[in-house]
């Protein structure tokens, strides 16, 4: 059967075995810890770098390297995230092929709501996927859903923990210099409270690859008005330090979660 569509971007091909696989680099590195939290803080890499919390486990070689470290005193591995869908996606595929399973994201989005502060935890239990790397996962429809065992383990924890936060929907893009007003408004309709450049690509391989994930996402920037406010949202050191950390403890409760495809 024919998967030409009539746009490329929607011929997806469900075949598990690519031409280039992932599992092709299993014998070249060290296997990873089952447990992964995706960074998107360099400086707060550097800081439990500095402070001998974390310690460099191996480095994935090609045109763009990742730094892949270990905690110290806990069996979890951390990677730096790199901005887009593509890259970041692309790196989480690897580190599954390396034997994560269990996976939390924690960065950084900009706000399509002003009530959403800075530094207000959003849970992301769903995505719009405005990028390509997502459809060569996961079949084409307009949003994808985060497994919802994950979602649940994370409000639980911070629930327990009495830390506030949102439970919403992200809008994910590959090209934030064309979010226009228009784009904006729609998005905002659909029920997008956060915008960035990576959720739906990385719940799609996720689902793909069969393994559980979940992401925090700070509030930062602000697009919800007539005028684009920074807010200083990147000099928010302690809110991006204890993010880290609390994705550090939640990853650890992630065992046993059910997976879900799409």
């Amino acid at each position: 059967m024919s998967i030409k569509k009539k746009y490329p971007i929607l011929e997806f091909d469900p075949d598990q075995d690519a031409f280039i696989n992932p599992s092709m680099i299993a014998s070249k590195y060290p296997k990873l810890p089952s447990h992964l939290v995706v960074c998107f803080f360099n400086e707060v890499l550097k800081e439990l770098l500095d402070h001998n919390q974390i310690f460099l486990l191996t480095t994935i070689r090609g045109e763009n390297d990742l730094e892949v470290y270990q905690m110290t005193d806990l069996d979890i591995a951390i990677i730096p995230g790199k901005i887009g869908a593509p890259l970041c996606a692309a790196f989480l595929d690897e580190c599954i092929a390396l034997g994560s399973k269990y996976i939390m994201f924690c960065g950084g989005g900009g706000v399509l709501r002003s009530d959403l502060t800075v530094g207000k935890l959003i849970v992301i239990d769903s995505a719009i996927r405005d990028e390509g790397m997502s459809y060569h996962f996961i079949k084409p429809q307009r949003e994808i859903k985060a497994n919802p065992n994950v979602v649940k383990k994370i409000v639980s924890y911070l629930d327990s923990k009495k830390i506030d936060y949102v439970l919403g929907k992200t809008w994910t893009t590959d090209a934030f210099y064309r979010e226009t007003k228009k784009k904006i408004a729609l998005r905002k309709s659909e029920g997008a409270i956060l915008v960035e450049m990576e959720q739906s690509a990385m719940i799609a391989v996720s689902q793909f690859r069969n393994v559980s994930y979940g992401a925090i996402i700070y509030g930062g920037d602000d697009l919800s008005n007539q005028a684009w406010d920074s807010r200083g949202w990147k000099d928010r050191k302690e809110i991006r330090y204890n993010l880290t950390m609390l994705s550090i403890e939640i990853v650890l409760t992630l065992n046993q979660t059910k997976e879900v495809h799409q």
